[in-house]
């Protein structure tokens, strides 16, 4: 039987932190966060997970070689085994999805898993591997969006979410054997450019929304009452339309570029496989700082703060259980 500390290593248990920010961060600019949202998250949840098990047993042959600490390799588990893991946490995903979301739900939840086995199975290891991974975590901000009634409006944030992911993917391929000066040189470039953009950039269309509607009275029992999202602060919104939430945007993205930033340039000084390795955990358990900004950003300012607390926890898990 598989030990509990080798499932949360083959699944990656502590990066699971990461994810259900995607969710918050696309409902909030989807005018959607509600009692949802929590089920839509653990759907994020075990659709990761999957992707980490499946990952791993794909991978089988060539972690013998290059990490063969890692659970199948070591022997702990078994390849058929981690075969099921995925398999079972792929139809606990969508199935909790149709249950939180329904059909909406769904129409994004079975193409993000369709996406994350075809990252593992076929395009991992292709120069179009950081781009379908950025696929998978676009699709996973717009999952938190399908209850509400303008999902569109969450592109913004899955498009900067899947900007991260596709930076981090490209550094990780330096990970197990080092790479050049020139790749966390071009990573950090980019990782600035998109915390600057996060930080100064105006306000989501769904937060402009909320802004007008308090502004004109509409509140808990107006028309935008229909999915609960509240537009005066109260709640899970945070405080009444003001320059508040600008702040703590730019904040957390200045902090997120902080936390990610500083160990590319140590790896873009030194670029050997410990120090990428380095630059790519911090880029995991950092980005929840990320997706609290966007979640500030579209008027959800204590979310945003709540998903942003979870980057200190995941640092410390980090230590004890590789995230990578």
């Amino acid at each position: 039987m598989m030990a509990l500390r080798d499932l949360a290593e083959l699944v990656r248990a502590p990066a699971a932190l990461s994810v259900p920010g995607d969710v918050i961060a696309g409902a909030a600019a989807g005018q959607a966060l509600s009692g949802r949202t929590l089920g839509l998250a653990c759907s994020s949840v075990c659709l990761y997970w999957a992707g980490m098990a499946a990952n791993d047993w794909a991978d089988r042959r060539i972690d013998a070689v290059e990490r063969p600490d890692r659970p199948i390799p070591s022997g702990r588990v078994r390849p058929g085994a981690a075969l099921a893991v995925a398999a079972g946490l792929t139809v606990a995903g969508i199935g909790t999805a149709g249950l939180a979301g329904g059909r909406r739900a769904l129409t994004v939840a079975v193409p993000l898993a369709v996406a994350v086995w075809g990252y593992d199975l076929v395009a991992k290891h292709t120069p179009a591997g950081p781009l379908a991974m950025a696929l998978c975590r676009g699709l996973d901000v717009l999952l938190g969006a399908t209850p509400g009634r303008s999902p569109a409006d969450a592109f913004p944030a899955a498009l900067t979410i899947a900007a991260h992911t596709y930076l981090l993917t490209a550094l990780s391929r330096g990970e197990v054997s080092s790479t050049t000066r020139t790749l966390p040189a071009a990573t950090l470039t980019g990782t600035v450019a998109l915390a600057a953009t996060t930080a100064f950039q105006p306000a989501f269309p769904a937060a402009r929304s909320r802004e007008l509607a308090a502004v004109s009275g509409l509140g808990s029992g107006g028309a935008g009452s229909a999915f609960r999202f509240p537009v005066r602060g109260a709640d899970v919104g945070g405080p009444p339309p003001g320059a508040s939430k600008g702040w703590v945007s730019a904040g957390l993205a200045l902090w997120y570029a902080g936390q990610f930033g500083a160990p590319q340039a140590h790896a873009a000084a030194e670029p050997s496989a410990d120090r990428v390795r380095a630059a790519v955990t911090a880029g995991i358990v950092g980005l929840p700082a990320l997706q609290g900004a966007l979640a500030a950003r579209a008027g959800a300012v204590r979310a945003g703060l709540a998903v942003a607390l979870a980057v200190p926890l995941a640092r410390r898990l980090a230590r004890k259980l590789s995230p990578t």
